[in-house]
């Protein structure tokens, strides 16, 4: 399973977001998208879809932008893709053929989407920053 390139970059918003949730300071669409290579249009959707999620907050004016709605620890990465991609419901019991082989099918499916939704409730913005600042610990250690 593969994370959605609107996932990801949504993701990559987010996190250049973070950090500034501290001081409250928001960041323009251009300076997210500079610093994480995301076209600036697809930004502003992805930007719109998330702050009729409730994860973002936008301010208007000279020194507006987006901000962060909340914590950085109390958004979860299954937050941000379920507002994202809106999780699809299971298939109708009444459409799936009712044979032992469509239900086994649909009991390992079933495993499958557990799984993914207990990774992405584990994790939260705040974890993905961390892993970040020590992965940019590592670069640069390597370079000295």
């Amino acid at each position: 399973m593969d994370l959605s390139s609107k996932s990801e970059y949504a993701l990559l918003a987010l996190l250049e977001l973070s950090p500034h949730y501290p001081s409250g300071e928001p960041l323009q669409i251009r300076q997210i998208a500079s610093q994480q290579n995301i076209p600036d249009r697809y930004l502003e959707q992805l930007l719109a879809t998330l702050r009729r999620g409730g994860l973002v907050k936008s301010q208007r004016g000279a020194r507006g932008g987006y901000l962060l709605a909340r914590d950085p620890w109390k958004i979860t990465l299954y937050d941000v893709v379920s507002c994202i991609e809106g999780f699809e419901p299971r298939a109708d019991p009444a459409q799936v053929a009712d044979t032992p082989e469509a239900r086994v099918i649909q009991g390992v499916w079933g495993e499958v989407r557990q799984a993914a939704e207990g990774v992405l409730q584990k994790y939260t913005l705040q974890d993905l920053v961390e892993k970040r600042n020590a992965q940019q610990q590592v670069d640069i250690m390597y370079y000295i």
